[in-house]
């Protein structure tokens, strides 16, 4: 993949989005700003694979919440799974996230880091000069992540975090339930527990002494944070 790339040089671009009215209003913008770019399409993560695998993009301008195959439910869990495979098979990718959900990017922070192609980040509610910078700035090799929250949190240390978020909030798991699940003692999972809200911020002693509900104001938080949706 080709980096440092101008306007007037021939590029190739990959647009994944759900939403056609994006696409096709960040297609126009492109085209206009890069008139010899070839421009390609894809709606769920399914198809923008499959692209790339033919297409040899020296670009990826992507949402992370799309679906996996169309008339399929949209969430960001795909649209992450869909930037790891990218990451790991296109290691020198230009890659632009323009997406609502840039927070729980915090989650790959190894990954992006690690990653030899231009990485940057447009929220949707950014200007079009705006995007088009980090768009240049992609394709001049350049990570710029500054836009996402909390990236200094250092969760891509503590995998067993993202477990214990997913089975208790998404799962509906009690305790002893997940201790089951990854193979580990309940105490254990209450140490995972503890560790987690000391990083999140969180007094859980005076939280108790309070009488607030801990687990509700631990979801709370890592809401904000971007580590579960």
């Amino acid at each position: 993949m080709n980096q440092n790339l101008s306007n007037n040089l021939p590029l190739n671009i990959l647009l994944i989005d759900n939403h056609e009215l994006c696409l096709y209003g960040t297609s126009n913008i492109l085209s206009s700003t890069y008139p010899h770019a070839q421009i390609v399409t894809a709606k769920t993560a399914e198809n923008a694979l499959k692209e790339i695998s033919t297409f040899n993009p020296d670009l990826i301008i992507m949402d992370i919440y799309i679906s996996h195959q169309s008339g399929m439910k949209a969430n960001v869990e795909i649209g992450m799974e869909m930037l790891k495979k990218i990451i790991n098979n296109y290691p020198k990718v230009n890659i632009v996230i323009q997406s609502a959900y840039i927070k729980t990017l915090v989650r790959m922070r190894n990954e992006i880091h690690s990653h030899y192609g231009g990485f940057t980040v447009v929220d949707k509610s950014l200007c079009i000069e705006e995007m088009l910078l980090r768009i240049k700035w992609a394709l001049q090799g350049i990570t710029h992540i500054k836009d996402i929250p909390h990236m200094n949190f250092g969760l891509e240390k503590k995998p067993e975090w993202l477990k214990l978020l997913t089975l208790a909030y998404r799962e509906g798991l009690q305790d002893k339930a997940i201790a089951q699940h990854i193979r580990v003692s309940e105490r254990m999972v209450r140490h995972y527990w503890l560790n987690l809200q000391e990083a999140l911020g969180i007094d859980s002693e005076e939280l108790k002494s309070q009488g607030k509900n801990l687990r509700i104001i631990t979801r709370i938080r890592a809401r904000e944070v971007g580590l579960i949706d």
